[in-house]
């Protein structure tokens, strides 16, 4: 059989045609569905809003696009309850068909919609704002991914600079679920290491609102208070230790003095001034990537139309989730083909350029990134807001501990009274 020159030439161009169409067909598809799960209920409901407003944001600077196609956000709400959390992303997921979920944003709710990510190898799973060590660090999930450090490695430097204060013997008082342990874990790793005492761990119920017994508790000899509570149970317990007339100084969580609670209007607030804490933020970071972030919230959701004054941990730590999201597609030019192996390929290999510095990923697909040793002081308007004592770069989620003697935070975990 002859075959003209003619008819293989066309072959050949039609050929080569098809696949410039094929390397452009992502751009051409229909847009690209992402999930958005933060806590609108509950005792987290601001820092929420807020993480929904960041998570915007990152969508705002991309002009509403990413690999080249619209993205299109699906939102769902949750209230810091784990068995809630699954049930909001079941429906993004199962029902509304979304190619990618960004959320949750407390650290039990991590855990569990990282197992839940488990079911669903067709979806890819980056989180909001959970910092529990678990949810990465324990039986990681191959399609979930994690932007941020977590509650332990946001407290990095925080035992040294409490030992530096004096405050020798600390009572510690949190909420009793996986990101407060983090937390308590992260600072007491350093602060008992260098010769710090805490005699007294108080867990409270998450959503509380009496602290009596708790503030009843807190023994004469000890020099400060470490307060990992957020939201609406930080403000409960602020003003109820005002009224008892409590005078113990205090440390922060990360949470504890985010702006969603520095912004709050109670007469204790004054009396966060001075209040050490640390965590992936400070509101006053002179950086010029920081800057113009700020500058660009403000700017998008300003104080009269709901934002705060500078943007939230919750804000921030949305933002760069969701930056990694549609970074990673631009990456891929879009293509989520191959049950989205080459999209995340990328994500794994990603340097997510951030406003406080460069992200990677360790092996578990958690953050490796920098930490801010803060105090909290008063500016020129007024406001409340977040100085830095101390950057610490690069920051693992091993916390400088041989992985043999590394024991991830509880209730027990550790100790040294």
């Amino acid at each position: 059989m002859r075959v003209s020159k003619r008819f293989v030439m066309r072959s050949v161009v039609g050929a080569a045609a098809l696949v410039a169409m094929g390397g452009a067909s992502f751009a051409q598809q229909g847009p690209v569905k992402i999930g958005l799960l933060a806590t609108l209920e509950g005792p987290f409901a601001a820092g929420g809003a807020d993480g929904m407003r960041g998570a915007e944001l990152a969508l705002i600077q991309k002009g509403g696009m990413a690999g080249g196609r619209k993205v299109e956000i699906l939102k769902g709400s949750s209230n810091a309850n784990p068995d809630v959390a699954v049930n909001a992303t079941r429906k993004l997921v199962e029902q509304d068909k979304v190619d990618i979920m960004v959320g949750p944003l407390s650290g039990g709710e991590g855990i569990a919609v990282k197992d839940y990510s488990k079911s669903q190898p067709g979806v890819t799973f980056i989180n909001g704002a959970s910092g529990a060590q678990a949810t990465t660090l324990v039986n990681p999930s191959p399609n979930f991914f994690r932007f941020n450090t977590e509650g332990a490695q946001w407290m990095v430097g925080l035992g040294k600079a409490a030992l530096d204060k004096g405050y020798k013997r600390t009572m510690v008082i949190a909420e009793d679920y996986a990101f407060p342990y983090s937390q308590v874990q992260g600072f007491m790793s350093e602060y008992c290491r260098l010769g710090g005492k805490v005699p007294v761990k108080a867990w409270v119920p998450l959503g509380g609102k009496d602290y009596a017994s708790t503030i009843a508790r807190i023994p004469k000899d000890v020099d400060a208070l470490l307060v990992v509570l957020g939201g609406a149970d930080a403000v409960n317990f602020l003003n109820q230790y005002e009224a008892a007339g409590g005078d113990k100084p205090m440390m922060g969580g990360s949470i504890t003095v985010s702006q969603d609670i520095l912004n709050y209007r109670g007469k204790r607030r004054d009396s966060l001034v001075g209040t050490i804490s640390a965590g992936p933020v400070a509101d006053a970071y002179d950086g010029a990537e920081w800057k113009a972030f700020v500058a660009d919230y403000q700017k998008n959701f300003p104080v009269a139309k709901g934002g705060f004054p500078s943007p939230s941990l919750f804000a921030y730590v949305y933002y760069m989730n969701m930056k990694a999201a549609l970074d990673g597609l631009d990456a891929v030019k879009g293509d989520l083909s191959g049950g989205q192996a080459k999209y995340r390929e990328a994500l794994s290999k990603m340097v997510l350029k951030t406003p406080t510095g460069d992200v990677k990923l360790d092996g578990n697909r958690q953050a490796i990134g920098t930490t801010f040793v803060t105090e909290v002081v008063k500016d020129a308007q007024g406001n409340l807001t977040t100085k830095v004592s101390r950057k610490v770069d690069n920051v693992d989620q091993l916390l400088g501990i041989k992985k043999e003697d590394f024991k991830v935070g509880s209730r027990d975990e550790p100790n040294c009274p």
